[in-house]
């Protein structure tokens, strides 16, 4: 009967842990990488679809190559950019990285 006994409780004492303790670290740390890295990435990406919607004729941009330019006319999935005196590229509007500052515009 005693070793029935010992066995049970050292049954008990070495069993294995609940499986949510077992996985609770790597919950964690996703929940963690989640909210520092994907959150803000997908606000960016908003904030720049948005902003890339709403371009019109006349805004100042910069694309993601540097180039600076004024928007001359707007397609479907394209943009005219006036980048210098009767030169005119077509970009595509993923390649508008924002809009330009006031302070980058004044040295152009």
């Amino acid at each position: 009967m005693k070793t029935t006994l010992l066995q049970t409780i050292f049954a008990q004492q070495t069993g294995t842990p609940d499986i949510l303790m077992q996985f609770a670290p790597i919950l964690i740390i996703g929940v963690i990488f989640y909210v520092l890295i994907f959150m803000p990435m997908r606000k960016r990406q908003k904030k720049l679809d948005t902003m890339i919607g709403m371009l019109k004729n006349g805004d100042k941009v910069i694309t993601n190559s540097g180039i600076y330019g004024v928007v001359a006319g707007v397609k479907e999935k394209t943009l005219i950019l006036k980048i210098a005196d009767q030169v005119k590229i077509e970009i595509s509007k993923n390649a508008v990285a924002g809009l330009q500052s006031p302070d980058e515009s004044q040295g152009s």
